[in-house]
């Protein structure tokens, strides 16, 4: 499926992804951005965003529309982690995305994240992005909220590598998504765009108002 059909019918699961206008500026042009290996992030080393850069180039690469990291997914993401999200959530988001890429150099026999490659990066993102059962989701959602209360009440608490490997995937594709789909580019060229709203139809049917695109945020 090309991405501009998909990006039509992707909602969004990232449900407390709150950003001010300053985060959104972010994502407003794909020109002339600087290539993510010389990008210095504000809140993760290096290493963290050269390696979540990539990722969100697997999880959105460049196809008739640009990739994640030409409308500046990456920086918006780190900025989101620096900004807004709470200081014991980060701490979780740091935590998860340690474990999916141990297991990435793991299986890569490759030495630092600087030397992963998008090849190295597809094994893991096909295992983890894999739908889950109702039982599997209940058993991941107690845990991860057993594992939060506890942090935030300063104990102690541990949390299965893989449950956390199956958190940051889903993170990083739905806030990637959201991110995305609210860049300047997808907001105008792919999806429905009226910057001056016009005549209100209250049960328009959306294949003749947008030829069945969604509304653009």
């Amino acid at each position: 499926m090309e991405r501009r059909s998909a990006l039509k019918n992707m909602g969004l699961a990232f449900g407390y992804a709150v950003a001010t206008p300053t985060l959104l500026s972010l994502l407003q042009s794909c020109k002339n951005k600087p290539a993510y290996a010389e990008w210095t992030p504000s809140f993760l080393d290096k290493e963290q965003g050269y390696a979540m850069a990539q990722t969100l180039d697997v999880i959105l690469p460049k196809t008739d529309t640009p990739s994640a990291t030409e409308v500046n997914v990456h920086v918006f993401i780190d900025a989101y982690l620096d900004e807004v999200m709470p200081l014991e959530q980060r701490d979780f988001v740091v935590m998860k995305m340690n474990k999916f890429y141990e297991k990435v150099l793991a299986d890569s026999g490759k030495e630092t994240l600087m030397d992963i490659e998008p090849a190295d990066i597809e094994p893991a993102l096909q295992t983890y992005l894999k739908k889950r059962t109702d039982e599997e989701e209940q058993i991941h959602s107690e845990a991860i909220m057993n594992y939060m209360q506890a942090i935030m009440q300063g104990g102690e608490a541990s949390l299965d590598d893989d449950i956390a490997r199956f958190s940051i995937a889903n993170d990083l594709r739905d806030l990637a998504t959201w991110a995305y789909k609210n860049s300047e580019y997808v907001g105008e060229e792919v999806l429905a765009y009226l910057p001056i709203p016009g005549e209100y139809i209250a049960c328009g049917d959306l294949e003749t108002l947008t030829g069945g695109k969604a509304w653009s945020l």
